[in-house]
């Protein structure tokens, strides 16, 4: 296959690519798309991402193979390792053999261990000053020196790929959310207006009074008004 034909196939995969992510019900179905495009497209054994929450820890969203989970799981506890480095520093990381990298020599002894040899991980990020990283789309393989400058070359497409999908299905979710809690509050407030015969202001403010007293959601005290036909104690 010509360079042409490669460049091509590539670009005709990654098209079907954005039409399924975008096509995506939620985030969960984005990610689990993305790794499976990443066994297909590239040369590693297993994939994964981790997703990054502001304030959080990351946690391990999709994988392909139970051993990613151990991989990740191994640094998350530690917060030490290339996934770590990855979303700290922004910058992809390429492990070409666990055996012979120094690097984290305690977490790549573990990894080898689970007979995984070359690791790449590359990060999320989406937006361009700020550029808020989503997480890191980690590849691996059983193979020491798997990863071709072809294969970080795609990897690192499909990453932006990935980043946009997950920010538009986050916010697609968030949206929804918000769109759910609107009506529920609404429920709860045609709940108190017919029961003690107050207005639309009053009921809210008794329902934001509760939510500040209870130290609860505006949206758990609403929806526990609904369940129950009782404000919280």
């Amino acid at each position: 296959m010509t360079e042409q034909d490669l460049a091509a196939t590539s670009a005709d995969a990654f098209a079907h690519l954005a039409i399924e992510l975008h096509d995506a019900p939620g985030v969960e179905e984005t990610i689990d798309a993305v790794v499976q495009f990443a066994l297909q497209a590239l040369s590693c054994t297993y994939a994964g991402v981790a997703l990054y929450a502001r304030g959080s820890q990351p946690e391990v969203a999709a994988v392909t193979d139970p051993v990613v989970a151990d991989v990740y799981t191994l640094q998350i506890n530690n917060q030490n390792g290339p996934l770590v480095t990855a979303l700290r520093d922004r910058t992809p990381i390429l492990i070409r053999d666990t055996l012979t990298d120094d690097r984290w020599p305690e977490w790549a002894e573990k990894v080898a261990g689970l007979g995984v040899r070359s690791v790449l991980d590359v990060p999320l990020a989406t937006g361009n000053e700020t550029r808020a990283t989503v997480g890191v789309l980690g590849l691996y393989s059983d193979r020491p020196d798997a990863f071709s400058q072809d294969d970080e070359a795609i990897a690192h497409i499909l990453a932006r790929h990935a980043s946009v999908a997950v920010a538009s299905a986050r916010h697609e979710e968030t949206m929804a959310q918000a769109v759910d809690a609107r009506k529920l509050v609404g429920q709860a407030m045609g709940i108190l207006m017919e029961r003690f015969d107050v207005d639309g202001d009053r009921a809210f403010a008794i329902l934001k009074r509760y939510s500040q007293d209870t130290n609860t959601k505006l949206r758990d005290v609403a929806q526990q008004l609904i369940d129950t036909r009782k404000l919280p104690h």
